[in-house]
């Protein structure tokens, strides 16, 4: 049906009040679940749908860009959009016949069950008021109280403070603050060579130009980060230290203080994301955040380590000259763009913080983490690489593009939503793999099951033995 479905697809697009490319996405769904799309079909050009359904250019594509970031088609430049699971509106992670391995995100089983209680003791709370109002930019005073806790007792880092912290709309909103607080629509941004989709997601939005610098087995070169600041006079850097999504590596001491001893000598300002640093081995490196503490904006968020529905997170600006101008910028970014960041999840945090429910959310999960990291290891082998961590929300498939394609293609065949092996990659010498994500799977068994299929997938295309990262 592939090629039919690319020729001959026409969407039946409900009346509503809702805008046009939304009915378009609302319309693929619905087919989706019909059955009259399948996983892999390809869809029509974007100007071919737009002709044949008398609808803008511009419109369809900004319903394929939309169904994209919903995770309903994958695109490839050259190739076209294509359809990548029966997803429906609303079904999150439960959709019936397909294992999720596509998002990361932990197991919420504990979370679920902690949060009736945390709502029932902000009854009683002074501050509940409070989220009936305009929050200051920074964020309530017991939601930063509760997060330096957290900072300091998870992350390590004891310069976090209530009085220096700023509360965001989760990590990726923190992210976006740091990169809107250093650089301009047009400006070049490092990262690792292969990293988080969201990172590519929010430069492509915001218009910043990012260049991948080459990584090793140790994690991003030191070496090939001193001649892309050279060649490109960028200013900034955004690095994931610990459990390097995809790659899950944590750099060690060694090399964390060669980037640093680079961003001092090329002028580079780090932006660490330290979304899975809860998830660390307790004799972890120090973060950017503490060995170059006049050159790092520290985000966290977390989604990874309690519940991404709170929709929490935070930035810890530089210390030093220039610190305060920086902070106002963040500040100011968090009126342009949203006034104000939510309090009801933080306060939750916060009574979570000070009960000891978020501690025990986070044990229930880091055991939860380490025990589907050791399935993955005994099912899937040394076609994993080894995590730098005892326990992952993901672990990683080394093996080249073309096999991680069609592992994907076959899993998806299977029932198995994957991440799209291209992802990841923001330079052409970008490791390559397949992602898998642990957390999202509904229970071990589930899990366990999946593993098998994909060993078995991966078995059958003859990519034995992982390959190293060059």
């Amino acid at each position: 049906m592939m090629g039919e479905a690319m020729a001959t697809w026409q969407p039946k697009i409900p009346d509503s009040g809702e805008p046009i490319y939304e009915r378009l996405i609302a319309a693929l769904q619905h087919d989706v679940r019909a059955g009259r799309l399948a996983p892999g079909d390809r869809l029509p050009p974007h100007r071919d749908l737009a002709h044949r359904m008398g609808l803008s250019v511009g419109t369809v594509s900004r319903a394929y860009v939309e169904a994209e970031r919903r995770g309903l088609v994958s695109s490839h430049v050259g190739r076209g959009t294509f359809v990548v699971h029966r997803a429906a509106a609303g079904a999150g992670h439960d959709e019936p016949g397909v294992i999720d391995m596509a998002h990361n995100v932990p197991s919420t089983a504990a979370a679920r069950h902690g949060i009736g209680e945390a709502l029932n003791r902000l009854r009683h709370r002074p501050e509940l008021s409070d989220v009936m109002d305009y929050a200051p930019p920074e964020g309530l005073a017991a939601v930063r109280r509760a997060g330096a806790s957290w900072l300091l007792r998870r992350h390590g880092v004891a310069r976090a403070s209530a009085d220096c912290l700023i509360q965001t709309n989760g990590g990726q909103h923190a992210l976006a603050l740091a990169f809107g607080a250093l650089a301009r629509p047009g400006d070049t941004i490092l990262c690792e060579a292969a990293t988080y989709p969201g990172i590519r997601t929010l430069c492509d939005h915001a218009g910043y130009a990012l260049r991948g610098v080459a990584m090793d087995a140790r994690g991003i070169d030191p070496e090939a980060l001193a001649r892309a600041a050279r060649e490109t006079a960028a200013k900034v850097l955004v690095v994931l230290p610990t459990l390097q999504n995809p790659t899950t590596i944590t750099l060690d001491a060694q090399r964390r203080a060669a980037i640093v001893e680079v961003a001092r000598a090329c002028g580079l300002t780090i932006v660490e994301d330290e979304a899975y640093r809860a998830l660390a081995d307790a004799d972890a490196p120090e973060g950017f955040a503490q060995l170059a503490p006049d050159r790092t904006i520290m985000v966290a968020g977390l989604s990874k380590s309690l519940a991404p529905g709170l929709r929490l997170g935070f930035v810890l600006p530089p210390e030093g000259a220039g610190a305060e101008a920086l902070r106002d910028r963040l500040l100011r970014g968090i009126r342009a763009m949203g006034y104000s960041p939510p309090s009801l999840g933080g306060l939750v945090f916060s009574q979570w913080e000070e009960d000891g429910t978020a501690d025990r959310i986070a044990d229930e999960g880091l055991a939860e983490a380490e025990a589907r990291c050791a399935l993955a290891r005994d099912i899937l082998g040394t076609r994993i690489a080894v995590p730098g961590a005892g326990r992952s929300l993901h672990v990683w498939m080394p093996m080249p593009l073309i096999e991680a394609e069609r592992l994907s293609a076959r899993a998806l065949r299977a029932g198995i939503a994957l991440t799209p092996p291209d992802a990841p990659a923001v330079d052409e010498a970008a490791p390559s793999g397949v992602r898998l994500c642990l957390g999202a799977v509904g229970s071990r068994a589930v899990l366990d099951g999946a593993l098998r299929k994909i060993a078995e997938l991966a078995g059958s295309q003859g990519c034995g033995s992982a390959m190293g990262l060059v």
